[in-house]
């Protein structure tokens, strides 16, 4: 009976253990899914879009942004989040420095998140009538920067502009503390902003099945 007892107890744990381990290993696996999906490198920079959109938070945007304005990557810039910081100011600054109606081709928001980012960027190009747009901010966080806009707005076209900063190493990433715990940290984000996604999906197919007819 003892016996018994000890590998029904080992087949419990064994279970138990299985079923903490796997959701940990999955989670894993996608987080280097995930990192194998951040851009590298920049791409489709010759294309021309409707407005370039960056946002705000890393180091890099603004200038990026300003750049492809003055190259006539797009005929409008809106830069979404919070005014204030010296990108910002910078940004304002060296505008009008520069003749023309430079000043008038940007607009600024105040969003705080990025899902504020995409919905204030959505009604900036809805009240516009534009289509497409490029997006800059950082490779790490352009995943679920994608995500938030597109489900925003789902008829837009939307060119993906990363920006690298330096801090972030690319390669072996998992080899330095600062930017695997960044990976990480933005993986874990984008897997949350996935599920409120579908749950958002799934919750109106079933009001759209109980709607009445």
């Amino acid at each position: 009976m003892l016996i018994r007892y000890r590998r029904k107890s080992f087949g419990y744990f064994s279970w138990l253990l299985a079923a903490a381990l796997l959701p940990a290993l999955a989670w894993c696996v996608g987080l280097f899914l995930f990192a194998d999906a951040i851009p590298k490198q920049p791409t489709g920079l010759d294309e021309r879009t409707d407005a370039v959109v960056v946002l705000t938070g890393g180091s890099g945007r603004v200038r990026t942004g300003l750049n492809l304005l003055l190259a006539e990557r797009a005929d409008l810039l809106f830069v979404s989040g919070v005014y204030h910081g010296v990108d910002v100011s910078q940004l304002l600054a060296a505008v009008k420095q520069r003749p023309g109606d430079l000043e008038k081709r940007i607009g600024i928001g105040n969003a705080v998140n990025t899902i504020e980012n995409a919905t204030e960027t959505a009604a900036w190009m809805r009240t516009r009538g534009l289509k497409s747009l490029r997006l800059v901010t950082s490779a790490y966080h352009m995943p679920r920067s994608l995500l938030e806009f597109s489900n925003a707005m789902p008829d837009i076209r939307i060119v993906p502009n990363p920006v690298f900063p330096t801090h972030v190493k690319s390669g072996a990433w998992w080899a330095w503390p600062g930017t695997a715990a960044l990976t990480a940290g933005e993986y874990s984000k984008f897997l949350l902003a996935w599920m409120r996604h579908q749950f958002h999906r799934v919750t109106k197919i079933f009001d759209d099945i109980e709607a009445p007819s």
